[in-house]
């Protein structure tokens, strides 16, 4: 529940990438030894493949609550659980992990957040090409190396993809031979996975190009390594801070990383002072309308696309928005429209009549970042607005309503399991 018009002030600390510890942890499963994995963001993405590793046999101990150690010395393969990976997207990197370190692999299809469909055909092609034998069938991917061993081999991706770069890159480390993707993704996750990777022993070069070689090693040692700062929790508060005209240090973040969404917020006319290690954003007392295009990095970010839609209701004329990544990113724009904004999707192309004072309302979350883009569009409305489903939210932001309200936001989590009367009331009153 949050109580609009209030502009953030102050400073936040910003936490290890979702996107990387995501890999990170299932890549855990290539190392016979023990991995201390430092900088881990606390959400519910991550506690669900702890626990899927830990039921492979993994020995997982939390020495606080954002480093980890994981033991996978006398992980055997079995299956993985069925109700835990089918919840998270990212349990397809268990294809290249499991791959890599048994010669076999069962999982399900990715689920998590639902905007459009999520092929594997990629990772399938990668993994085939490595000599492995892929099978689709009743919502399962099943995977089997000749030989038991995957062995080096040149890929091609058709289209750039994140996941498949990471996954083939997995599951080429303790392949036999050198493995080339081409035409692989650059974002700065890829980059922190190969970086963990090599820092275990492998041998992996080109991380952040678009060719990355990995020659295949025989084992992984295990080692320490410490997550990059999270681009998109980020990019978010610096946006929650143009949109509600306020003044906020993000802390703890590579500036470079942030560059495509500096641009952008600087095109509307808020203030952004890079440091060494943060960023400073000053909102505008006006914002500019400016079109935006997502791509991949070090293009703007299809991670970003909801919460800048959410901005640019506020600014001053014409916007548009076209998705470069996803077939299906603008559900977030009916919430929107329940707010008093006004938005026209055609396809991946979203046009915003901007300058609307946006009003409270009753809206869900109906994916992680169009639910960080709900409460944002709360925070500059007028009025209460409330937020359902944010277990969305909570699969990649730490503590999002804690940090938020350090900053000076009313905002709260509420229950109202048996009395949706009392929330109409308070929207009523509002």
């Amino acid at each position: 529940m949050i109580h609009g018009g209030v502009a953030l002030h102050g400073e936040v600390e910003i936490s290890g990438a979702k996107n990387a510890a995501v890999a990170i942890i299932p890549a855990a499963l290539l190392v016979d030894g023990v991995c201390r994995i430092e900088n881990i963001p606390q959400i519910s993405d991550t506690d669900m493949l702890l626990t899927i590793l830990a039921e492979l046999g993994a020995k997982v101990s939390f020495i606080n609550p954002s480093t980890i150690e994981i033991d996978c010395t006398n992980v055997r393969y079995q299956d993985a659980p069925y109700d835990l990976m089918r919840k998270i997207r990212a349990s397809y990197y268990l294809i290249g992990s499991m791959l890599g370190r048994f010669g076999a692999a069962k999982t399900t299809m990715p689920g998590g957040c639902n905007f459009g469909v999520r092929p594997i055909d990629m990772h399938i092609k990668g993994m085939t090409a490595m000599g492995a034998e892929v099978n689709v069938k009743n919502g399962f991917v099943y995977a089997e190396a000749a030989g038991g061993r995957l062995r080096g081999a040149r890929v091609y991706l058709d289209k750039v993809s994140v996941g498949a770069t990471m996954n083939i890159m997995m599951a080429a480390t303790l392949a036999q031979g050198r493995t080339i993707i081409e035409n692989a993704a650059r974002e700065p996750h890829i980059v922190d996975l190969a970086n963990f990777l090599n820092s275990m022993g492998a041998d992996v070069r080109g991380a952040g190009t678009d060719t990355i070689k990995i020659n295949g090693v025989d084992r992984l040692h295990g080692g320490s390594y410490t997550i990059i700062p999270d681009q998109i929790e980020a990019g978010t508060y610096m946006l929650a801070a143009a949109a509600t005209g306020g003044e906020v240090l993000v802390k703890n973040v590579i500036p470079k990383h942030l560059e495509c969404i500096s641009a952008k917020l600087r095109e509307t006319g808020t203030i952004i002072q890079e440091y060494e290690d943060s960023v400073l954003v000053k909102g505008a007392s006006t914002l500019r309308r400016v079109n935006v295009k997502t791509l991949p990095y070090p293009g703007f970010p299809t991670d970003m696309q909801p919460q800048m839609g959410t901005l640019l209701c506020l600014a001053e004329g014409t916007s548009v928005i076209t998705e470069g990544i996803y077939d299906n990113r603008f559900k977030y724009v009916n919430e929107l429209r329940k707010m008093g904004a006004e938005i026209q999707v055609d396809g991946r192309i979203a046009i915003i009549e901007g300058g609307k004072r946006l009003t409270g309302a009753l809206v869900q979350a109906c994916d992680l970042r169009a639910g960080a883009a709900m409460i944002i569009a709360g925070m500059c409305a007028a009025g209460v607005t409330v937020v359902e489903d944010i277990h969305y939210i909570e699969r990649g932001y730490e503590n999002f309503v804690g940090k938020l309200k350090s900053l000076g936001a009313d905002i709260s989590i509420v229950n109202f399991p048996d009395e949706p009367e009392e929330l109409e009331k308070i929207l009523a009153i509002s």
